[in-house]
């Protein structure tokens, strides 16, 4: 078998281990053995947000994915892609209350940008490179708790706070997390701030961040 698959392999069951631990803070536990998410309502029961197929049709299929060896393309804005394997990719994973992803980062600061994820802690493992990774905590201390990792090293960020990963080595890297829910959900901070569908009013971003309002326009432009 293929050195770098194996060793995805390896990774993805630790990281899907660790994660089975932290499920109690988020998605509710299944009161049967599996519920694979369907979008057909006939005959389908609906548990947590989703209809889930009759138990006798699962295959296995639903619960499988596949690529998670295959780097990623990071020519992008912030140099990092982000490949999920939740519930919209594995049907099998509802109610499950656990999903994994897989971030590539170009070399030279590829950065996967400060965010949240509002239903989920996250748990995740270097693969490959050297990451500088932190998160910050709530008010009013607003702390910020950061470390450099290397290949093998894990980093639990906890559900809710605002974190982030640069890539501060030469070379590409590659991290795996789990996340403790099926839909973890992720709000990218400068995307939501200043790239929102109907655009938050200059001035009341210029008064939260201490910003002149001519800046705030030309920072919303950019998104």
């Amino acid at each position: 078998m293929d050195q770098v698959l194996l060793r995805c392999i390896i990774v993805a069951i630790f990281i899907l281990a660790l994660a089975s631990s932290l499920t109690l803070a988020s998605d509710p536990s299944p009161l049967q053995d599996f519920c694979v998410a369907v979008n057909d309502p006939k005959g389908s029961v609906f548990v947590n947000g989703k209809f889930c197929k009759d138990a006798k049709l699962a295959k296995a299929n639903d619960f499988y994915f596949s690529g998670l060896h295959i780097r990623k393309n990071t020519s992008n804005t912030f140099g990092s892609t982000v490949t999920p394997v939740n519930v919209a990719q594995m049907p099998g994973l509802h109610t499950l209350g656990i999903s994994m992803v897989r971030i590539d980062y170009a070399p030279n600061g590829g950065l996967n940008a400060p965010h949240t994820h509002p239903r989920a802690s996250e748990i995740l493992v270097v693969l490959e490179g050297t990451l500088h990774v932190g998160f910050v905590t709530s008010n009013p201390d607003n702390h910020l708790i950061s470390k450099v990792l290397y290949p093998g090293d894990v980093f639990v960020f906890p559900v809710g706070l605002i974190h982030f990963q640069y890539n501060i080595g030469n070379t590409y890297a590659v991290a795996f997390a789990g996340l403790s829910s099926e839909n973890p959900g992720v709000i990218t901070i400068a995307n939501a701030v200043f790239g929102s569908s109907h655009s938050i009013d200059a001035d009341i971003l210029a008064k939260a961040f201490n910003l002149d309002r001519k800046m705030v326009k030309n920072l919303q432009s950019e998104f």
